[in-house]
Formats: structure tokens, C-alpha cells, sequence
């Protein structure tokens, strides 16, 4: 089945359920009035449906190429890419002195969800490329702006980040690729690394790596990881390419999915050494990294959403022309369409519930995040600095989880077919998996979470949104409307769950943190689930109240039915999550004992 983009929905979740305001002229979205964001996400999603998505199915087959150390794309993703460029697509939050238009993160993660929808693949280089923008954007000296910042704007290069080897893997502290200093300024530098992403690839005439490495002289562990800037080819002064840079792709990864995404193993410093420019301090390059991850982390939940809305769509054009059984009281000759089963019909509702509830959460970071950058208030700033703090690890890991359910439910609904490669199902499966895993395991988000982010201002930001999950439920205990049914009350548990859990984590922190990283998963989960409710619940209201303006929008009625099911079949967990929270500590204890021995 052919991908249509949501845009509707897209542009349904930007306003009613993340609650942001793209029309007055006055405030932080006003350069996204005038129907620019509508526009522009149309233009997207005729970019992803046309060019994008007929290579999906081709990328996956054929897969990148290595030889003799060249990477060759799967057929027409080079033709693609150029099209991409030429479209502008790269640089709509690129910074306008460097040929960017500056425009706000949330227009550009909308945009992200449509192209990694289509074609997950091709959607990785162009990520990479935005994360090391803010990287040089944000700790380059001017030296280096100026001569790679607009080209990594227009996308004319690309960029990866080098950070994984094989004894490190998660660890960085325990790296091993050293740099070494020259009179010049620059660095030498010596060393692998393995699982970089377009390590290597005939899609631009150039590829910036950003590599993790450390000092003879640094302190050990993290505190002594610098960030260096090491080009594919060396760039003269007046920005003119010159000789190869002493870094190689030896091999490609053979991996579940992504196929057209080359996994590279890269080498440094084997004639010499790779020349690399500092980013940053000498011994503070993980700081410098970290803005390259945290951009990629939401960056990634918004992969997660797209696969299970694309997972969704398929699986729904199928289970309404697949016949099969009688649902009871059809006396028909003619067999049922399997939407109509009961069974079919929950798990369709749970991967639309589920990756509407994602959607709206990765929104509320991107907006957060512009908050941060665009509020003229400092005080103002701050606040949603630490809101898309707090919200960045829940949207990337409860994300690519639910990209991970909702693809394996495809399968389900597609029965045996759903398990044949030629329907297209099960790569969505293989596609997806890896998300859960890079950018920091979601094993890592939850520890964030638990450890760094519950604590921002004492807690306070944690309860800030605490309090305005209650609002939305709040507001639903005003409106009896037809159609609402458990809403209120199911909606209204979940949070209390959650501040019970909250408590718990807020202490077990500081006094019993094993208990705590025990209970971390489920904790994530059980903000995920209040959060992400009570937006759709938002959602459900303000399509009543457009409905009751005599709106005859068709989709209305599907939001509110949307909420609802969350609320009552997703949200009436809620419960048992905190219970694993707050009384599951000692039983993962016990079995860790049990296993490691």
C-alpha cells in the first residue's frame, strides 16, 4: 500500500492536543501563520509520497554496497538526495546568516515524522546532518562556522556522530581512539569506531564526522572526551575540497533492517593520522556530543511514530479488504471484512491510539524546545528548557516502543501474509527495531529519567507537568458530551498513579537508587501513558466543541472515539504500572541475583 501523509492529524495534534499556537502575529510560531505550516507539510508529504516511498521497497532490497572502500546507495537514492537539496528540505531550521530560514523545531519534526515514514533509510542521513548543525552551531569556533556551517546547511555535506567501539559500546568513559595535539592547531587522531550511520555514501561530495576521542594528557573516563570535527576530505581556506582525510570505511554492517542506510566501520589514522579540528574545550566534548544526541533522541521518537503510523495505514487498507469468518449477526452469504472483528478492531485502535498518544508527546518537546530558544523572557525560557529536558527521554524511548508494538501488530493483522516479505509488513518490524537502541537504549532514557530529569528544580518541573495533565482532566470533568464515556475517570487515575509513583521515584533516588532503576521502565511507561493521554484528551475536546460549531470535519468523531479508547483500554493500566514502581524493586532484585549466578 502507498503512504499518504497525515497532515490533518498532523497539524490537529500541533494545536489542540500539544496546545500550540501557530496563528498570532505576536507570538513564538508567527513566522508559521498564514497557512505557512500547512503548506509547507503538504509540500513534504508530496516529496515523501512520490519520491521517497517508492524507494522504501528498492532500498530495503537492494540495500547500500560496499567495494574497495566505496559505499554505493541503493538505486535512486543519490537522484533523491539531490532532489532533497535542491528542494531546500535541509535547512528549514538551519540558521539563516548561514543560508538556513530559521523556522521552528516543531515545523521541521513534523516534517521528520512524514520523510521517515516513507522511507526510514534515506531519512537517517539528513538527521545526522541536523544534529551536527546544532553541534557546530553551538560549540564551533567561527573559524570552522564558516566553512562548514553552510554547507552542512544546504546539506551539500553531511555529517555523522562517532561515538560507539567495540569494547565501549553505551560506556563512552571507557573509549579508547586518542588525539594527539600539532603546532598547527589541529589534532591527529587514531583509532575506530563501529555503528556510524552513513560513515560513508556517494550522496554528498563530503561527510563531516564528529568524533569522540581523548588526549594523551586527559583525565580519565568522561571527563576526559574531546569532540573533534574530522572531515572525509580536507577543505582549503576559501572552502575548495582538497586531499582525502586519513579516515576509511573498512566494512558495512549486515543488519536486520535499514538496509539502504549504510552502518559503517570506520578507521582513523592508518597513513598517519586523520586530521581533526576541535569542537569545544580540550576534555568537554561529551557536553559538546550531547547537544548532536539530545537533538537526535526526539529526532528518533518522531522515527517510532512514523513507522507505527505507516505499520497503521497498511494494516488497516488491509484488514478492510481482507474477508474472513462472520462477526455475530452477519447472516450474510459474503464473508466479513476483518476490520469488523472485534479482536482486529482492538488491535487497529490500539496502533492508532498508541502512535497518536506518541505524536502529540514528541510535539510538545519540539515546541518546548523552540519555547526555549524563542520566549523573550528568560525566566520563560528556562521553564521550557527544563520541560523539553524533562519530556525528551519519554518521547524517544515510549516512541520507538510504540513503533516497535504497532509494527509487530501490523504483522498481526495481516495474519500469515503480515509475515511475507512481499507485503511489505514485516519491514517495518525489521526497519524499526533499531530505534529503540540508538541514541542511548531506551534503557538509558528510563535512567535519565529516573536519575537526572525527575530532579530539575527539585522536582518542581515534574509537578509543573503533573498539574497540567490535571488540567486537561479537569476539563473533561466539565463536559458530559456523548461519546466521552470512562474518559474523565480512567484519565484521571493514570495521573494519580503517576504522582504516586513520582513521589516514590523522587525519594528512592537519593536513598535507594537500585530500587528506583529497578522500577525505571515501568516508570517511563506510566508518564508516557498519563502524558499522552491526557493530550488526546485535550485533542477529544476541542473536536467536541469544533463539532459543536457545526464543523463537519469527518474526522472529528474518530478523535474523540481516538481518546477515548486510549483512556479506557491503554490509560486503565495505569494502576498496575505504578505498582511496579513502587512494590516490584525487590522481585528484580531477587531475580538479578538468581541470574547472576
Amino acid at each position: 500500500m502507498s503512504y499518504r501523509a497525515p497532515i490533518a492529524d498532523i497539524l490537529f495534534a500541533m494545536i489542540h492536543e500539544a496546545g500550540l499556537d501557530l496563528g498570532p502575529k505576536d507570538g513564538i510560531y508567527a513566522d508559521l501563520g498564514d497557512g505557512l505550516a500547512e503548506a509547507t507539510l503538504t509540500e513534504a508529504g508530496k516529496f515523501a509520497e512520490n519520491v521517497l516511498s517508492p524507494l522504501n521497497r528498492i532500498g530495503d532490497k537492494e540495500g547500500a554496497k560496499f567495494e574497495a572502500g566505496r559505499v554505493t546507495a541503493a538505486p535512486g537514492f543519490a537522484e533523491a538526495y539531490r532532489q532533497w537539496t535542491a528542494g531546500g528540505w535541509n535547512a528549514i531550521t538551519g540558521p539563516s546568516a548561514y543560508g538556513g530560514m530559521g523556522l521552528p523545531a516543531l515545523l521541521n519534526t513534523a516534517c521528520i515524522e512524514i520523510w521517515s515514514a516513507a522511507n526510514m533509510a534515506f531519512s537517517l542521513c539528513p538527521l545526522l546532518t541536523l544534529a551536527a548543525i546544532e553541534a557546530v552551531q553551538s560549540h564551533a569556533s567561527e573559524a570552522l562556522k564558516a566553512v562548514y556551517l553552510a554547507k552542512l546547511v544546504s546539506g551539500e555535506w553531511t555529517g555523522t556522530m562517532n561515538l560507539t567501539e567495540p569494547q565501549a559500546g553505551s560506556d563512552l568513559g571507557a573509549l579508547k581512539t586518542r588525539a594527539e595535539r600539532r603546532q598547527d592547531g589541529t589534532y591527529k587522531l587514531f583509532g575506530s569506531k563501529i555503528f556510524i550511520t552513513y560513515g560513508e555514501h556517494d550522496l554528498a561530495e563530503n561527510i563531516v564526522h564528529f568524533v569522540l576521542a581523548r588526549l594523551p594528557d586527559a583525565p580519565k573516563r568522561t571527563r576526559g572526551i574531546s569532540l573533534f570535527l574530522v572531515p572525509k576530505f580536507l577543505v582549503d581556506a576559501n572552502g575548495a575540497l582538497g586531499a582525502r582525510n586519513d579516515v576509511h570505511c573498512i566494512s558495512l554492517e549486515h543488519k536486520l533492517g535499514i538496509h539502504a542506510s549504510p552502518t559503517c566501520t570506520m578507521v582513523y589514522g592508518d597513513h598517519g593520522g586523520a586530521t581533526g579540528f576541535l569542537v569545544g574545550e580540550e576534555n568537554k566534548g561529551l557536553a559538546c556530543m550531547f547537544t548532536m544526541m539530545n537533538s537526535g533522541r526526539l529526532n528518533v521518537g518522531v522515527q517510532g511514530v512514523a513507522i507505527a503510523e505507516r505499520a497503521f495505514q497498511q494494516a488497516l487498507a488491509y484488514a478492510k479488504e481482507r474477508r474472513q469468518g462472520h462477526v455475530p449477526g452477519d447472516m450474510g452469504e459474503a464473508m466479513t471484512p476483518i476490520v469488523q472483528h472485534p479482536g482486529v478492531a482492538r488491535m487497529l485502535m490500539t496502533m492508532k491510539a498508541m502512535t497518536a498518544a506518541a505524536r502529540a508527546i514528541c510535539l510538545m518537546t519540539a515546541g518546548s524546545i523552540d519555547r526555549s530558544r524563542r520566549e523573550k523572557d528568560q525566566a520563560a525560557r528556562q521553564l521550557a528548557a527544563e520541560r523539553a529536558s524533562l519530556l525528551t527521554p519519554v518521547a524517544k524511548a515510549f516512541s520507538t516502543d510504540i513503533g516497535n508494538q504497532a509494527a509487530s501488530l501490523g504483522i498481526q493483522v495481516h495474519g500469515g501474509m503480515g509475515y511475507i516479505e512481499e507485503t511489505g509488513a514485516a519491514q517495518f518490524l525489521r526497519d524499526v527495531r533499531i530505534a529503540a537502541i540508538y541514541e542511548g537504549t531506551n534503557g538509558i532514557q528510563e535512567i535519565d529519567l529516573v536519575q537526572r530529569k525527575l530532579g530539575l528544580s527539585e522536582g518542581a518541573a515534574v509537578h509543573r507537568e503533573i498539574a497540567d495533565m490535571r488540567a486537561a482532566v479537569g476539563a473533561l470533568r466539565k463536559v458530559n458530551a456523548d461519546g466521552f464515556g470512562e474518559m474523565e475517570p480512567c484519565l484521571g487515575e493514570a495521573v494519580d498513579a503517576l504522582e504516586r509513583a513520582t513521589a516514590f521515584m523522587l525519594d528512592a533516588s537519593t536513598t535507594r537508587q537500585n530500587d528506583a532503576l529497578a522500577g525505571a521502565t515501568p516508570y517511563l511507561r506510566l508518564f508516557a501513558v498519563a502524558r499522552g493521554g491526557t493530550a488526546l484528551a485535550r485533542g477529544a475536546l476541542a473536536a467536541h466543541r469544533l463539532f459543536l460549531t457545526g464543523n463537519s470535519d469527518s474526522a472529528l468523531p474518530a478523535r474523540i472515539a481516538t481518546a477515548r479508547f486510549f483512556a479506557e483500554n491503554i490509560a486503565a493500566g495505569a494502576g498496575s504500572l505504578a505498582r511496579e514502581v513502587t512494590r516490584g524493586a525487590g522481585s528484580v532484585h531477587a531475580g538479578a541475583a538468581v541470574l547472576g549466578k
